[in-house]
C-alpha cells in the first residue's frame, strides 16, 4: 500500500469513528432530553442548593431563553459523561494499532483509571462539597436577603467545581506518568512535597468559595492524591543503576593480583 493510500485509509477510519461517536452522543442526548427529561436532570443537579435554601426558597431565570437552554446544556453534559467510555474506546481503537505492545499495556490502564478518577472527583464534589458550600452561602446571607440564584449562574458555578475536583482527582495519574516517562524521580517528588501542600491550599482558595471548610475539602484530597501517586510510583518505578565508580580496596587488589599470577594447574586435555 502506498503512502497516499495509507493516509486516506486512516482519514476514512477517523471519519467513521467520529461519525459513530456523534451518533451515540446524539442518541443518548435525545433519550435524556425526553426521558427522564432535561428539566428533571437540572432539578437533580440543583438539588444540593435547593436543599440548603430556606423553606420556600427557589431559583430564578433572569433571561427569556434561560429556562430552555440551561436544562438542554445539562442534558448535553450528562450525555457526554455517559458516552465518555465509548468515546475513549473509539479513540483507543484508532491509535492502538500504531502503538508498541509495552505502550498498550501502560496506556490502557492510564485511560481507564483516569476516567474513573475524574468521575470520582465529580461525585465527591456533588455529594460532599456542594452541601457544605451551599449551606455556608445560605447561612452567611444578611438578614432580610433572599438567596435566589440564577439557574445559568448556578450551572457555571457547579461546572467549575466539577472540573476542579475532576482534574484534582487526576493527580495520581499525572504523577505516575511523570515518573514512568523519567521526567522526575520519586525522590524529587518527595522533596517537592512541602511546595505541593502550599500549592494545594492556594488552588483550594482560588476554586472554592471563601470559606475555610470548602478550601480544605479541595486542598486535602489534592495533597492525599499526590501522596497516593508517590506510593504507586514507588512500586512501578525501577531503581536507577548505581554507576558510581568504587575503587578496590588493598585486600581486594591483592586478591585479584594473586589470581592473575597463579600458575595454570589445569591438566592438559587427554587426546
Amino acid at each position: 500500500m502506498s503512502k497516499e493510500q495509507s493516509i486516506i485509509s486512516h482519514l476514512l477510519e477517523l471519519r467513521d469513528r467520529l461519525l459513530r461517536t456523534v451518533i451515540v452522543l446524539a442518541a443518548i442526548f435525545i433519550i435524556l432530553f425526553f426521558y427522564p427529561g432535561a428539566n428533571k436532570l437540572y432539578s437533580l443537579l440543583a438539588q444540593p442548593l435547593l436543599a440548603s435554601l430556606p423553606k420556600g426558597g427557589q431559583m430564578i431565570a433572569t433571561e427569556v431563553t434561560t429556562p430552555f437552554f440551561v436544562p438542554m446544556k445539562v442534558a448535553g453534559m450528562a450525555a457526554f459523561l455517559i458516552a465518555l467510555p465509548y468515546i475513549l474506546y473509539q479513540f483507543w481503537a484508532f491509535i492502538a494499532p500504531g502503538m508498541y505492545a509495552h505502550e498498550k499495556r501502560f496506556a490502557l490502564p492510564v485511560v481507564i483509571s483516569g476516567t474513573l478518577l475524574f468521575f470520582l472527583g465529580m461525585a465527591f464534589a456533588y455529594f460532599a462539597v456542594f452541601p457544605v458550600v451551599f449551606g455556608f452561602i445560605t447561612q452567611v446571607a444578611p438578614e432580610g436577603v433572599a438567596v435566589m440564584t440564577d439557574i445559568s449562574k448556578y450551572l457555571d458555578f457547579v461546572l467549575t467545581l466539577f472540573m476542579a475536583f475532576g482534574i484534582t482527582f487526576e493527580v495520581p495519574v499525572v504523577v505516575v506518568l511523570l515518573v514512568k516517562m523519567n521526567f522526575v524521580t520519586v525522590q524529587k517528588l518527595k522533596d517537592f512535597r512541602p511546595y505541593m501542600i502550599v500549592g494545594a491550599f492556594v488552588i483550594g482558595a482560588i476554586f472554592t468559595p471563601p470559606d475555610i471548610i470548602s478550601q480544605f475539602m479541595l486542598a486535602v484530597p489534592l495533597w492525599l492524591l499526590y501522596e497516593l501517586g508517590i506510593v504507586i510510583s514507588s512500586f512501578i518505578s525501577k531503581p536507577a543503576p548505581d554507576d558510581t565508580y568504587q575503587p578496590l580496596s588493598d585486600a581486594e587488589m591483592d586478591a585479584e593480583l594473586d589470581k592473575t599470577d597463579a600458575p595454570d594447574t589445569a591438566e592438559p586435555e587427554q587426546k
